[in-house]
């Protein structure tokens, strides 16, 4: 009832302030102002930092309201209570794991400044939804009003229970991670690119930062958000998840930092040993704990249905029973103890040199990600960041990634490594560090971390993406880079897999007469091996690819020799059987006219960039092809595909004075349904080109769409 009423307040408090001039009404958490460029990007200037979160709230709202309250409905475990039994599975396994009760357990751990700032940011959500109460789908108001404690519980979802230890991770493969679900999970094979190269590889001696995750296009918790964010003693421009207060994709006027998914094994699955109605450990039988625990569902008459269910767990955490008759496990999830995952990234963001970045880092409360960092002063880093268990008893990554046996204290983990632990790259002497979802062993080249020198658990790293080592190929060496060469590198669309494979295939082909190998010999021979719209090979070597390789582009039994640590860029490499390789290509052309209509189909009238009602010719492609500009497409439907994830947040900075900073938001920088900005930004997709990123407020004062006083 009493926040029922504070949302009712709220309403008309902000219905006041919009219908009088700014300096009548009280200021919301110090005052400020929302300037909305004409790309839809939020620059809030703020008087308080605490007023930088109340206007970052409120602009997501604006500009993703629905998808904004759908995910922190979802995050409070009331999915089903909400909108039905679809979302009934999601609430039981955050129940399960105590991720409602903990996430209050996290907001009552913020500092007073940082509760503040939650405060403020779920107060400006429940503003906008105050005064804007139709521009919010029915369905989502219900989950209004929105609570620092909300803020927090989402972002220990997404970071601890979706990257980390998602239900699918945890429960769909007894096996390593690798053998069922991908140890990527939300990001799957074609992930993220990050650079951060030095002053001494630059034509300008200025330090260069590509930030490039990918992620789902479909609007979702991992939708991407640009924001400009300015208060005193805070002041960053970036990407980050819908949802989150923070900027993640990050950077000032001294330094920045980017993210990619890592394979940091940040949870235990231990197989217990069932004995009565308690479970072996330590050559004792002990009994379960149990917790009865509850959830709401809608009913298809609006009435809710309560379902109650008992909650076992062990000395190692909670309990879950397998599939298939495969036994029960108990989970243990590190970083529990750890609620500073957003005051990290927000000192991160405040920072101004090096010293004041690593102290955050230090800190380590964000619990994965490698982070790719450059500055002012010429610094680069690459860190494969996590919060990792400490193992007593040695073995490998996957070792642990597979079912531990749960009857014995000697597996059970009770402390994590530290950041002085972790994998990282500092200011190499190649000048520059990448990375590509791939381990760190390759995070420079001439590459300066040995494997021998880390525990065997800490990274999974059995072979090297083709993606992560066209990254290293389009750095490496003793060339300087101008901005422009910085740019076009990132625009690279070479399928490195093509330019490796193609000549031994042709060799293989020879002189053949066969109608369909001369036709592909004729356009694999004319083809420049790039990813482009009017590509009339890109499409057959793909199908020819999936079926040398799978389908997901990862095998590498067909390759004469396998990928190898001692010559990561250059392999795998080589047809084992070529005459295999050429009955597969002729297989290629048949499926490939069946599929596309013809053997030449123009790559763009097949693979379309589609977002509402834009629909433009497309490029780029999946990254296991060894492609850098990443589109990963959809199933064929009358007869295109469009992005189902791929370049989404893109930003590329040099450091120098001024700076430059340029980027593009794929499909733009609202989900909301009839905005302007849901497409808007398509077009510079298609053209390969970007924009430049106000941050002067006269740029952005001469490019105003809206103005919002708070």
């Amino acid at each position: 009832m009493k926040m029922t009423l504070a949302w009712r307040l709220a309403s008309a408090a902000i219905a006041l302030t919009l219908s009088m001039p700014a300096i009548a009404a009280k200021p919301a958490f110090g005052g400020g102002e929302i300037l909305w460029d004409t790309w839809g990007v939020p620059h809030v200037y703020a008087k308080t930092e605490a007023g930088a979160f109340y206007g970052f709230g409120y602009a997501q709202a604006q500009s993703h309201g629905d998808i904004l309250l759908k995910m922190y409905g979802e995050s409070r475990a009331k999915g089903a209570e909400y909108w039905g039994p679809e979302a009934e599975k999601l609430d039981r396994w955050l129940i399960s794991n105590d991720v409602p009760a903990r996430s209050l357990v996290w907001y009552k751990a913020q500092t007073p400044a940082m509760r503040r700032n939650l405060d403020a940011f779920a107060a400006g959500i429940n503003a906008y939804a105050a005064a804007n109460p139709s521009a919010i789908a029915p369905e989502m108001r219900q989950v209004l009003p929105i609570s620092g404690v909300d803020i927090i519980g989402h972002a220990h979802r997404l970071m601890n229970y979706n990257y980390i230890a998602s239900e699918s991770r945890v429960l769909a493969s007894a096996g390593p991670v690798g053998e069922g679900e991908p140890a990527i999970e939300p990001e799957g094979s074609d992930g993220s690119n990050a650079w951060a190269v030095m002053p001494g590889r630059t034509t300008a001696g200025k330090t260069l930062l590509l930030a490039n995750p990918h992620l789902p296009w479909a609007p979702s918790m991992l939708t991407y958000y640009e924001a400009h964010l300015t208060a005193p003693g805070y002041s960053v421009y970036g990407g980050t998840q819908v949802g989150l207060p923070v900027v993640r994709f990050a950077f000032n006027d001294n330094l920045g930092f980017t993210n990619t998914v890592n394979t940091i094994l940040g949870f235990t699955k231990y197989q217990l040993s069932l004995d009565g109605d308690g479970y072996r450990f330590d050559g004792k039988v002990l009994p379960f704990k149990t917790a009865l625990k509850s959830y709401k569902v809608r009913q298809p008459d609006g009435n809710l249905k309560t379902v109650s269910f008992t909650q076992r767990s062990t000395v190692h955490g909670p309990v879950f029973d397998l599939s298939d008759n495969r036994g029960s496990i108990a989970l243990k999830v590190a970083g529990l103890d750890r609620p500073g995952v957003l005051k990290q990234y927000l000192d991160m963001g405040k920072a101004q040199n090096w010293q004041q970045f690593e102290a955050a880092l230090k800190t380590l409360q964000v619990p994965t990600f490698n982070i790719v960092y450059a500055d002012r002063e010429g610094h680069v880093l690459y860190l494969d960041n996590g919060i990792l268990p400490k193992h007593k008893t040695g073995g490998d990554y996957q070792r642990w990634s597979a079912l531990v046996p749960g009857d014995t204290s000697e597996t059970l983990w009770t402390d994590v490594h530290g950041y002085e632990d972790l994998p990282k790259v500092f200011d190499p002497p190649g000048g520059f560090v990448q990375n590509a979802n791939d381990g760190p062993w390759v995070s420079t080249y001439p590459p300066v971390l040995k494997p021998a020198d880390w525990p065997a658990h800490i990274v999974n790293q059995s072979s090297m993406s083709l993606r992560a080592q066209r990254s290293v190929k389009l750095l490496a060496g003793t060339d300087k880079l101008s901005f422009d060469d910085f740019v076009a590198r990132k625009l690279n669309t070479t399928a490195l897999m093509a330019e490796r494979m193609i000549p031994a295939l042709l060799d293989a082909v020879g002189g053949s007469n066969d109608p369909d190998l001369v036709q592909a010999r004729s356009l694999l021979s004319a083809w420049d091996r790039k990813y482009e719209a009017d590509s009339k090979a890109a499409l057959l070597f793909e199908t020819w690819a999936k079926l040398f390789a799978g389908n997901s582009l990862g095998g590498q039994g067909n390759f004469a020799t396998g990928w190898s640590l001692d010559d990561p860029i250059e392999t795998p490499r080589g047809l084992k059987d070529p005459a295999r390789a050429v009955a597969m290509l002729k297989e290629a052309v048949g499926q490939t006219t069946s599929l596309y209509g013809a053997v030449d189909r123009p790559f763009g009238e097949v693979s379309r960039l589609k977002v509402a009602e834009a629909n433009l010719p497309g490029h780029g492609g999946l990254g296991n092809l060894g492609i850098f500009r990443v589109m990963t497409w959809s199933p064929l439907k009358d007869g295109q595909r469009n992005p189902l994830s791929g370049e989404t947040w893109v930003s590329m900075v040099e450091f120098g004075t001024p700076m430059k900073a340029i980027g593009a938001m794929s499909y733009g920088n609202s989900s909301q349904p009839g905005s302007k900005h849901r497409a808007d930004q398509l077009p510079l997709v298609a053209k390969k080109q970007f924009r430049t990123l106000w941050r002067d407020r006269a740029d952005i004062e001469k490019n105003l769409e809206e103005r919002i006083t708070f």
